[in-house]
């Protein structure tokens, strides 16, 4: 019987690597919520979870237990099927934007809830309130309306859904224990679940822009997401993919949105990283929908959709569903900037050897285009235009990027740290081989 329990003895028996049972883990998921276990308990509770850990099952009743503490966004009387995908957050990951119409195309609904930025990672409402006049769906029955309406729908976190994720998070963010893989996979599927997705294709990203720096710890992850996932009959996939350099040519809100608009009009030329990824994460999400029986088969199919136009016009639809301004948004492409202009150029002949993601990340945060904490305000207008990338050739004195600040301090500060970032290898130097390889790493697959 709850009433009986102690909170105590549930940390006690977590502390000395013991399996905590679905009433138990109900008694403290209710506790916090309603006060009756206090925040130093909770968080004594995640520290035990932290070192100890938490099995399939435990995983798996702790999520159904966060989706159960708030209101779930019903999707009934809509037509299916239902396929989100969800990526772990990297440096100008804007795929979110060109997947979602370009999956819609083939019928399949993508009810999207996503996040802000936070630290070097974008997020992707921010990218989509940098379009003139949009707005995040506001409340379920908008949500219904636009997914109905163009196929896919974009919304946040609201205060009622999955309300224990939003104290559980802000606990582990003040003591050290966001890191733990068993309450990242609980925080990610109770979140998800919620929205009403019936299948999900996850992009796990690996490396020095990624959260997760090692492909030990990203597989670790991927396997997790798949088997609690699966333990809760969705289908799951799980696609672990590069992230130690920023995706494409363009990091800010407004610059990514316009990248993934050129995208979608065929501009795609030396996006051929951001591109693959894109497509092999829509081809599971057709996968996972019925719609192609291998990747492959999807990659073909998506790959032969892009180029009918239909995605961009699906984009443009949701703009207006949600909200934007098409017309605005397709003036704005190429001239919405911030006004401090800066550029780096070459110190040298020879080739792009590295960018490192996660210091592209820092000067995007230092421009105003990501946050430090979740009460800061965000520029639209702020970001970084690479004219250069990963084995391309430069000449000394030419222009490598092209950043955009909305004060002097700032956009020096940037340009700084951007130095840093960028490296050229001499043609006379002796370099690993710069050609591109694939940015898939490895893939999960729980269908």
């Amino acid at each position: 019987m709850l009433w009986s329990m102690r909170a105590v003895d549930i940390i006690r028996k977590k502390r000395d690597g013991g399996e905590l049972n679905a009433e138990e883990i109900r008694f403290l998921i209710r506790g916090c919520l309603d006060g009756s276990v206090p925040d130093y308990q909770v968080a004594a509770w995640l520290m035990a979870v932290y070192f100890r850990g938490m099995s399939d099952q435990e995983m798996g009743d702790l999520t159904k237990e966060m989706i159960e503490s708030g209101d779930r966004i019903d999707l009934s009387g809509i037509p299916g099927p239902f396929v989100d995908k969800h990526s772990t957050g990297g440096v100008g990951d804007k795929v979110s934007l060109i997947l979602a119409p370009l999956v819609a195309c083939f019928g399949i609904k993508v009810p999207m809830m996503s996040g802000r930025s936070l630290g070097h990672t974008g997020g992707t409402l921010d990218k989509l309130e940098a379009i003139p006049g949009y707005r995040i769906a506001r409340d379920p029955e908008e949500f219904r309306r636009v997914l109905l309406q163009t196929g896919y729908a974009m919304t946040g976190q609201s205060e009622r859904i999955v309300p224990a994720d939003r104290v559980l998070y802000a606990l582990r963010d003040v003591t050290a224990t966001v890191e733990s893989i068993p309450l990242i996979t609980a925080s990610i599927l109770s979140k998800k679940f919620a929205e009403g997705a019936e299948s999900l294709v996850f992009d796990v990203k690996c490396g020095d822009g990624a959260f997760m720096k090692t492909l030990a710890d990203a597989e670790e992850l991927a396997k997790s997401l798949a088997r609690t996932g699966k333990k809760l009959g969705r289908k799951i996939v799980a696609v672990i993919t590069d992230m130690n350099e920023p995706l494409g040519r363009m990091v800010g809100n407004f610059l990514e949105a316009e990248e993934s608009a050129l995208c979608l009009r065929g501009e795609t030329r030396g996006r051929e990283d951001l591109m693959e990824v894109t497509l092999r994460l829509s081809a599971w999400m057709l996968v996972a929908g019925g719609m192609a029986k291998t990747p492959e088969e999807g990659m073909e199919r998506c790959q032969k959709m892009m180029e009918s136009g239909k995605p961009y016009q699906r984009f443009l639809a949701n703009i207006e569903a949600q909200g934007g301004d098409p017309k605005a948004f397709e003036q704005g492409i190429g001239t919405l900037r911030a006004p401090i202009r800066r550029t780096l150029k070459a110190s040298k002949d020879g080739r792009i050897q590295r960018i490192e993601a996660y210091k592209t990340g820092l000067a995007t945060v230092v421009l105003g285009a990501g946050r430090n904490k979740t009460t800061d305000s965000v520029y639209p207008y702020v970001g970084i235009h690479f004219f250069r990338k990963k084995g391309e050739s430069v000449q000394e004195g030419e222009p490598i990027l092209e950043l955009y600040g909305e004060t002097d301090p700032s956009a020096n500060e940037a340009l700084s740290i951007l130095r840093q970032a960028v490296h050229i290898a001499s043609n006379s130097e002796e370099t690993s081989p710069l050609h591109p390889r694939s940015l898939v790493l490895k893939e999960i697959v729980a269908l």
